[in-house]
């Protein structure tokens, strides 16, 4: 993963022509502009990668990415990458899983969306 997301800031790439402002719906816009649709389960399903935006006060917080094993994967600061269930993160400092979308695998942009910090 090259890039790290975050909305109205100076240290992180956010894309041009994009919302910018933290709410649930400009994380909708951004990975529906990629190809992310639906408000889907958590389950496994071949042939998609799911991302899951978590809020907490009605206000995104983080996002996490389905691997290919049903496990999650979550960007927790510039280098350090960790896999865990969607349940292990629920209801603690990132709040709680509020959306998860998905895309085709094999439709997946050149530069995957990486996690929010």
């Amino acid at each position: 993963m090259t890039k790290r997301y975050w909305p109205a800031t100076k240290f992180f790439y956010w894309p041009t022509g994009m919302r910018n402002d933290n709410v649930l719906e400009a994380f909708v816009e951004l990975f529906s502009s990629q190809g992310y649709s639906g408000d889907v389960g958590d389950s496994l399903e071949v042939g998609f990668t799911k991302v899951a935006i978590f809020c907490k006060n009605g206000l995104p917080t983080h996002a996490a990415r389905q691997l290919s094993s049903g496990l999650w994967t979550s960007k927790l600061g510039i280098e350090i990458d960790v896999a865990h269930s969607l349940a292990s993160m629920e209801s603690g400092f990132y709040g709680d899983v509020v959306r998860i979308m998905k895309v085709p695998t094999q439709k997946l942009p050149p530069i995957i969306f990486p996690l929010l910090p």
